[in-house]
């Protein structure tokens, strides 16, 4: 009776591994997606459609973009840490949702620990620019503004606990200045209405501003860093005018739930790193005001943790909130 049982399951494996092909399933089978942390139409977005379409050619599988925004990122956070970790759902996810956000509300995920870093995509810096309907042609000058009419001027950002939200706070602090915040859903209603006129300041990424700096629709003050950036060399940084501990560069990575198979999230890697190799993306990020920069898993998991560390020391330094 042993044996016919013995021979039964032996039968049973034998079969399950014609059914399979005689080998594990290669990765990926089907359609990978690509979560967006913030609302269609904005910089975020144009970013991991330049990446997914490339990986999409590499893989040899579909890569789609979804948007979930929502809580500064929060909402697609979430949804990716619970997402089945086999490497088909990922997230672009960028500074906020990984290194300012545990400094600023309370999460019902860990950046670090419910995550496997895929990989950098690049950064991008962070730029003061205004309506040129702002008498006020450098960041000096924008000073000397501020402190003649307190509270009269507006800024937009993209949402409380932003990065836009975070440069402002940082500039206001080192220059003794207020303005009034306006926070919106996103970069692109932000920029949108400083477009407008109807808030004045902005300090968002060179990604989200670029075409309107381009044609002169917004005007640079300064690069919210300690460089200038390659993309616009002939715009100052705040730092050379005298401002300084102003310091916020926007970065993109993808992120797969923690979990997820080694040999998966190295492959994605390699595909990652492969797509940003790729002159013709290149251009187009840095055609957006993105530039491109790779890193090991490992490294961007080492680099996320000192992001954190960095920015908990603004929080506390410049009393920010997500309220």
């Amino acid at each position: 009776m042993q044996l016919k049982k013995r021979h039964l399951a032996g039968a049973v494996a034998l079969a399950v591994v014609l059914a399979s092909g005689g080998a594990a399933a290669a990765f990926p089978e089907r359609t990978i997606t690509l979560v967006v942390p913030t609302s269609a139409g904005g910089a975020n977005d144009a970013m991991a459609g330049v990446v997914a379409q490339s990986m999409s050619t590499i893989l040899k599988q579909p890569v789609i973009v979804a948007n979930k925004a929502g809580a500064n990122g929060a909402i697609a956070s979430e949804y990716v840490m619970r997402a089945a970790p086999d490497g088909y759902t990922l997230m672009l996810g960028y500074v906020a949702t990984h290194t300012m956000n545990p400094s600023l509300q309370k999460l019902r995920y860990d950046p670090v620990k419910d995550f496997e870093p895929v990989g950098m995509v690049g950064s991008s810096a962070t730029v003061m620019v205004v309506n040129p309907s702002v008498k006020a042609s450098n960041a000096k000058e924008m000073v000397a503004l501020l402190k003649a009419a307190p509270d009269r001027i507006s800024y937009a950002s993209a949402g409380n606990g932003t990065a836009p939200h975070f440069a402002a706070a940082m500039f206001k602090l080192s220059t003794g200045t207020s303005m009034l915040h306006v926070p919106y859903k996103g970069s692109a209603p932000a920029i949108t209405d400083t477009l407008g006129g109807q808030t004045q300041v902005m300090f968002p990424s060179l990604f989200t501003s670029m075409p309107y700096l381009k044609t002169g629709k917004l005007r640079a003050l300064g690069i919210a860093g300690n460089k200038r950036s390659a993309l616009m060399p002939d715009v100052p940084t705040l730092k050379e005018q005298g401002i300084n501990d102003v310091d916020v560069s926007q970065w993109y990575g993808i992120f797969a739930p923690a979990k997820t198979p080694k040999a998966v999230v190295e492959q994605l890697n390699k595909v990652l790193n492969e797509v940003l190799a790729d002159k013709s993306v290149i251009k187009r990020l840095e055609d957006h005001g993105a530039e491109v920069s790779t890193m090991t898993t490992d490294q961007m998991r080492t680099y996320v943790v000192s992001e954190q560390v960095k920015w908990k020391k603004v929080v506390q330094a410049a009393k920010i909130t997500a309220d």
